[in-house]
């Protein structure tokens, strides 16, 4: 009776232990070269955020950040844009990352050109290299006063390089509250081509339609990784507001 009682655990462990193996792994999909393929082990949400600890097909585990998404574990996303930071310390969570990674194109489909809800994919060595993701605008707006405007921010941007200046431009993107920081898009009407768009950090805070004038320090050739890299910024600005759209 004993023994049979031993055999009986025996199979039923052996059992448990083949269905721990059948656990569900990240699919193998024909997404587009460059696109990440994770699957959500975990998610925490903090404020319009979610962190995801995502795993894929190597089993290899790490963190992501992205704007809230509903996902769930055992949920495939896909993402090709992205940028690490590390030993990132979120306010919200009290909690300090080693490495996260905030994606900028999250998506429950594959980036495929055929499907209208996804986005396509883009090099991440190419994807912020000249700023252009936002198209030109049609737009004119004067120069603030003792201010530079985009053009002449690009033509000179060596010689103000660490210089504080003044730009008054329209929000045509925001990302906020990414590594501490509000990223604010801006144009004016000017600037070619290379030229036209111009990357703002700041911790005050704004949105897309509003003409703002910021103050802030000139950096060039600022490279955050993944692609994301920057011919001029202007850095930690402080944000005036003038009016919306």
């Amino acid at each position: 009776m004993r023994s049979s009682l031993f055999l009986l655990a025996f199979v039923l462990l052996f059992i448990l232990s083949a269905c721990e193996k059948k656990e569900e792994k990240v699919p193998v999909v024909n997404a587009p070269a460059g696109t990440h393929v994770v699957k959500v082990e975990d998610r925490i949400d903090a404020s319009d955020y979610s962190y995801f600890q995502v795993s894929e097909k190597d089993g290899i585990k790490y963190w992501i950040a992205a704007k809230r998404l509903e996902a769930v574990k055992g949920d495939i996303l896909y993402f090709t844009k992205s940028m690490e930071m590390k030993n990132f310390h979120s306010n919200t969570l009290n909690r300090t990352f080693e490495s996260v990674l905030f994606v900028d194109d999250i998506t429950k489909t594959p980036h495929v050109m055929n499907n209208p809800g996804s986005t396509p994919p883009i090099d991440p060595k190419t994807a912020h290299s000249q700023v252009m993701s936002t198209p030109k605008i049609d737009v004119k707006i004067d120069k603030v006063k003792d201010g530079k405007t985009v053009e002449q921010i690009y033509s000179s941007m060596e010689k103000l390089n660490g210089q504080i200046i003044k730009v008054r431009g329209k929000v045509v993107k925001y990302n906020p509250e990414i590594m501490g920081r509000n990223w604010i898009h801006i144009q004016d009407g000017t600037g070619s081509e290379s030229g036209y768009d111009l990357m703002v950090t700041s911790k005050d805070q704004t949105a897309i339609g509003q003409i703002i004038v910021v103050e802030g320090k000139v950096a060039t050739n600022k490279d955050f990784g993944a692609g994301y890299t920057y011919k001029v910024m202007i850095e930690d600005a402080a944000v005036k507001t003038e009016k919306g759209i």
